[in-house]
């Protein structure tokens, strides 16, 4: 598998155009827009396997504040939860969050954003912590900051440390790109799967709408020799407005300048109610295309997602002795 990794020719990353970025994100309003009738129709799906049967779900949540009352006022003990790791937010708060929701009884897998760690002592603490929580998976990412804080600038070197702290104890979540990375070429993001697979235990996909294009990526990674277990990356229960904001935001459209010159139609989507992805998750969960299982990113709004989560596990690495 190295070989045919450094055999692949490498190209540096580029910029993206803004008039590239503005077809993606008229792609992406589309794409929302035509969701009732796109999932319908049986050609997008891929051939079924245990048709029927739900895939295992966990929810994504941000530690704002008041977020550990809110998760135990809507979301059931023992579900699985993923606590991001935003600039603004920091580390801080990632880890305080979940610590409080893993003695809680919920299974807590904390975002590590590489770029705001600080430094190596810094990540033996929070590992420590997470180990007295019962916390044994993390999800290691290179983060949103624009300049790295310590030692980390990417999260290969971030997820080296962990196993050599942890002796492999802890088990390791990596990002997949399905429509591509706003700051990276879809080769460079392949290569870097590639390279870090081996200290990881599972890819989770950036937020994608369509179950064609997960099906696709699912076997791409295959095909490229990635075995991991995948969790696709799907927008829970949303106010639309709230998820094009968020599209700006991790790069799927430039500007409002751009929203505004294709009319009414842009500005219903950024006003009109609520986006649901049930039609998305039943469709995967009937075409299961190599999936572990859906990743619900909640942007916090809890409310109704009890149907949906199960008490998905966390991975287990091999055991192999803790070392910090």
């Amino acid at each position: 598998m190295r070989g045919r990794c450094n055999r692949r020719s490498r190209v540096r990353d580029q910029p993206v155009p803004c008039a590239v970025r503005a077809g993606q994100i008229w792609s992406f309003l589309m794409t929302i827009q035509s969701l009732p009738s796109r999932f319908a129709g049986p050609e997008a799906a891929h051939p079924a396997s245990e048709a029927g049967t739900q895939l295992s779900a966990r929810l994504e949540i941000i530690p704002t504040d008041g977020i550990v009352s809110k998760v135990q006022a809507h979301v059931p003990a023992g579900s699985t939860l993923t606590v991001t790791c935003l600039p603004h937010h920091g580390v801080r708060a990632t880890m305080e969050a979940s610590v409080q929701l893993g003695r809680l009884g919920y299974n807590v897998i904390p975002h590590l954003a590489a770029r705001s760690l600080e430094s190596r002592a810094q990540l033996a603490e929070i590992l420590r912590d997470c180990e007295a929580s019962g916390i044994m998976e993390v999800f290691a990412i290179g983060g949103d900051a624009p300049h790295a804080a310590g030692p980390y600038n990417n999260s290969g070197r971030l997820m080296e440390d962990i196993a050599d702290m942890t002796g492999g104890n802890f088990a390791v979540g990596v990002a997949g790109y399905p429509e591509g990375h706003p700051g990276h070429n879809e080769l460079h993001m392949l290569d870097a799967l590639l390279e870090k697979q081996h200290l990881a235990s599972n890819v989770v996909t950036q937020m994608c709408f369509s179950a064609q294009r997960i099906s696709w990526y699912a076997e791409l990674l295959r095909r490229e020799g990635v075995e991991l277990p995948i969790w696709a990356g799907v927008a829970g229960t949303v106010p639309r407005a709230k998820l094009i904001a968020l599209a700006t935001k991790i790069g799927v459209g430039p500007s409002l300048k751009f929203l505004n010159r294709k009319g009414p139609l842009a500005r219903r989507l950024l006003n009109a109610g609520s986006y649901s992805s049930q039609s998305l998750i039943a469709e995967l969960s009937a075409a299961r295309p190599a999936l572990a299982g859906i990743h619900l990113y909640s942007f916090n709004n809890l409310e109704g997602h009890s149907a949906t989560l199960g008490t998905a596990p966390a991975s287990t690495p091999q055991v192999r002795g803790v070392s910090f």
